[in-house]
């Protein structure tokens, strides 16, 4: 985990490759929660005796499931300090380029793209990559936005 102390640091630390996550293991339970919380009920995701014969061999995550653990993975890579706030600003790009099984460990890789002045304080630009264990793919590769306020 690294600490940053200020904008300033962040701002140092700008095309970098700020670490990984932990592990952790996504579940059936999880998987359908999501399900129920988006209304995304497609059987691909929560009916494990059909999607064992489906594509895939087995249930996966939703994409945007996978994309929701974003703030989880990431708070576990870095935290800045001494400022008042974050605010999640949106992304510029996501993609997934490989689905993810149910029962599979994932982790993030974070590399900070930008800094940068804006009205509200600074905007963060970041790279996260998230990896399935054992995978040759990543599941997800998103470029994140977050507004920060000193």
């Amino acid at each position: 985990m690294q600490a940053f102390h200020g904008i300033d640091e962040l701002k140092n630390a700008a095309g970098q490759n700020l670490g990984s996550s932990e592990w952790h293991t996504i579940s059936q339970e999880q998987v359908n929660r999501f399900a129920d919380a988006t209304g995304d009920h497609q059987w691909i995701h929560i009916d494990e005796e059909k999607a064992a014969a489906g594509p895939f061999g087995g249930t996966i995550a939703h994409g945007f499931l996978t994309l929701s653990l974003l703030p989880m993975l990431t708070s576990e890579i870095y935290h800045l300090k001494g400022v008042k706030m974050g605010i999640n600003y949106g992304c510029n790009k996501v993609r997934f380029p490989s689905a993810l099984r149910v029962s599979t460990r994932v982790r993030a890789n974070a590399e900070l793209l930008g800094v940068d002045a804006n009205s509200l304080g600074f905007l963060v630009t970041t790279r996260v990559t998230i990896e399935a264990e054992g995978g040759d793919k990543p599941v997800c590769v998103a470029e994140t936005l977050a507004v920060v306020v000193p």
